[in-house]
């Protein structure tokens, strides 16, 4: 399970070459990111220009996205998640024909709320685990010979006379699974948002080079630090929940510890009373613990 999502690398001054202002009307880069839905761990990765808009590129990032999955070894179904900012049919099409699964945003046009209103009110199920304060429900009919998975929901109580219509938001998909099932997976991919923050919280919360193609290398090397520091974590403490990277640089890596040197001897002398203290020798022990590539 793969989600991919653009984020706004904001910077700061007018020498940064190709920073420019997008839609969120801040001066930055505009990368596109690939995060695997379970780990956490960037995929794939590519900086743009601050205007470029959300999908540009979106074609062949895929391609060189899936190309590096199969590389790696990867035999097993492929499924892509992303909101209504990469609605691109050509898209599908191309996704459909290379067997990979995808459920992808689409837009409330007119073409789409005309689909909604012949859907049949006995055709829409409750979602069961919605909020007390509102109601939700799923039903699906056909986009150009895709499912077109459509949700909605109200509130309901005291509050309803405020926003008493339906607010409908829409996917497309070519998955064969259950409607329900289908629409809480693709809920699920707003967890890439946690990669995008640690992104932004670690490297990427600033570009250090005026050109805009060291900053594109500055992005790579930043997604393989966040993936290390994943890495580290899931080897060490697999049965832990997934840390956030701030919480990672401050119990395991920012040790307040002393390197001193006695007999010809390195020491590091670490505090006795280090909260954190068996997480970081499990981790080191099990991090020394893999076998050597041959």
């Amino acid at each position: 399970m793969i989600d991919i999502d653009s984020f706004v690398g904001e910077v700061y001054g007018y020498q940064k070459q190709g920073a420019s202002y997008g839609y969120t009307k801040k001066l930055g880069y505009h990368p596109l990111a690939a995060v695997r839905a379970d780990t956490g761990e960037v995929l794939h990765i590519r900086n743009r220009k601050g205007k470029a808009n959300t999908q540009r590129g979106i074609a062949r990032f895929v391609d060189e996205l899936i190309a590096r999955v199969r590389r790696a070894g990867h035999t097993a179904k492929i499924i892509i998640r992303a909101d209504s900012g990469f609605e691109n049919h050509k898209l599908f099409k191309e996704l459909n024909d290379c067997g990979v699964e995808f459920s992808i945003g689409v837009k409330l046009t007119n073409t789409i709320r005309a689909l909604i209103e012949q859907i049949p009110e006995t055709a829409w199920l409750t979602v069961a685990d919605y909020s007390q304060g509102g109601e939700a429900q799923v039903a699906e009919t056909e986009l150009k010979g895709l499912r077109l998975v459509v949700r909605r929901t109200r509130l309901i109580g005291a509050q309803a006379e405020l926003f008493p219509d339906w607010r409908y938001h829409c996917f497309a998909t070519n998955r064969t699974i259950p409607t329900l099932v289908a629409d809480t997976d693709h809920r699920d991919h707003a967890s890439i948002e946690l990669a995008i923050r640690d992104l932004i919280d670690q490297a990427l919360a600033h570009f250090p080079s005026g050109r805009m193609h060291a900053n594109s290398a500055w992005t790579v090397i930043a997604a393989l630090a966040h993936n290390l520091g994943r890495w580290a974590t899931q080897i060490g403490l697999p049965n832990q929940p997934v840390q956030t990277a701030r919480s990672r640089r401050h119990q395991l890596l920012a040790v307040l510890a002393r390197l001193t040197r006695t007999s010809r001897q390195w020491t590091l002398r670490m505090p006795a009373r280090w909260p954190w203290q068996h997480h970081f020798t499990t981790i080191l022990d099990a991090i020394r613990a893999l076998p050597a590539l041959t």
